[in-house]
């Protein structure tokens, strides 16, 4: 297999901290405790050599990465490192004094999460009360810092039918891009998967809002989509393709091909610790196995679009048949793609609530 091209960004997952229990998080199952997190000097050396190795953006999140009381010396280490560095949060423990020593750190770009448009909604969703107006304090402190900043919203059954007002708030906000993501059904999301995966309808009335608002809106605000599988025929290249343009790193110290992959088994994902980066992109089992197409099960493996989508997300594939190496179910020719369409038949009936996601315990809400 010739060598990778260099990974085009890194995700630098600081903490599983985090002050909210979106039914949704993307963090494992099983959380990292403060204890086993990578220290500043320890993520400085990361940053180093991720530079070297030819990463430009890095991405700081979590969790919530501004529960790390050191944020600002990370920050310093990535702007040390010359790498363009993007805080990803959910805003609602940072206040302006803390914004601004990120500023005078050489932060240089805010992506801020919101759960809805409406207060009520996004406050339930999140698990925190007054939450929502805190959130919008901090995007004012970010304009105000001259930050550039991002709004991301993660949209579902219970909030997609105010997409339009999540795009007006974008713009009330001074964002300069807003990126519409839908949630993906792994993980936490799987097991709230009735209560927010979107009907068919909804799906499509978002796509049209997105289309309109992307041309209307044509110079003054960015909107990036991404669309859930679950209404889907093809897969989507996760990731840009397992180990082909992104690597990511938990706060344990784990380097992953995704931020997700640590909920697959039968892998011993390496140690930043234990291992340079750059060994662990080009060399380490764990980024080779489903790198490229040559892993690939039929029918991937003689289909003319294996070059364009990688084969589809393997966490999706193993929360939805228990083998990692299986087609995509997103795929119409996967023999699984049935349990897609069972899938949204079954959230069509079911409730609205959810569990929502703790630190050590899940609660009905």
């Amino acid at each position: 297999m010739t060598a990778p091209p260099p990974p085009l960004g890194l995700l630098a997952e600081l903490t599983h901290r985090c002050p909210l229990r979106c039914p949704y998080c993307s963090n494992p199952v099983e959380l990292s405790r403060a204890s086993a997190e990578l220290d500043a000097a320890t993520w400085g050396r990361v940053f180093r050599e991720a530079a070297a190795l030819g990463v430009l953006q890095l991405h700081l999140s979590g969790g919530e990465p501004a529960a790390r009381r050191d944020l600002p010396e990370i920050v310093a280490h990535a702007a040390s490192a010359g790498l363009y560095s993007n805080l990803i949060t959910s805003g609602v423990t940072l206040d302006a004094e803390r914004l601004r020593a990120l500023a005078a750190a050489g932060l240089d770009h805010v992506q801020l999460s919101v759960q809805d448009a409406e207060a009520g909604s996004a406050d339930r969703i999140g698990g925190l009360r007054g939450g929502h107006a805190r959130k919008l304090d901090f995007a004012r402190a970010v304009e105000a810092a001259g930050l550039p900043l991002t709004l991301n919203a993660v949209v579902h059954r219970q909030n997609l039918d105010r997409l339009g007002g999540l795009i007006d708030l974008a713009l009330e906000l001074g964002a300069g891009r807003l990126e519409v993501a839908h949630v993906q059904y792994y993980g936490w999301a799987l097991r709230n998967r009735d209560a927010l995966l979107p009907s068919r309808a909804q799906l499509d009335a978002a796509t049209r809002t997105v289309t309109e608002a992307r041309e209307r809106l044509r110079g003054r605000l960015v909107i990036d989509y991404v669309v859930p599988d679950y209404h889907a025929k093809r897969p989507k290249a996760c990731m840009g393709g397992w180990g082909r343009s992104f690597i990511a790193v938990s706060p344990a110290g784990r380097a992953l091909p995704c931020h997700a992959a640590e909920s697959l088994p039968g892998f011993d994902f390496p140690d930043v610790r234990e291992h340079s980066l750059a060994w662990i992109w080009t060399e380490s089992e764990a980024f080779q196995r489903f790198r490229g197409t040559g892993w690939m099960p039929e029918p991937c493996r003689g289909c003319e679009h294996k070059e364009r989508d990688w084969g589809g997300c393997r966490c999706q594939a193993f929360a939805l048949t228990g083998d990692t190496a299986a087609t995509d179910p997103a795929c119409a020719h996967s023999p699984h793609h049935h349990l897609l369409d069972l899938a949204v038949q079954d959230a069509a009936v079911a409730g609205v609530e959810f569990t929502y996601r703790e630190m050590g315990a899940a609660t009905a809400g």
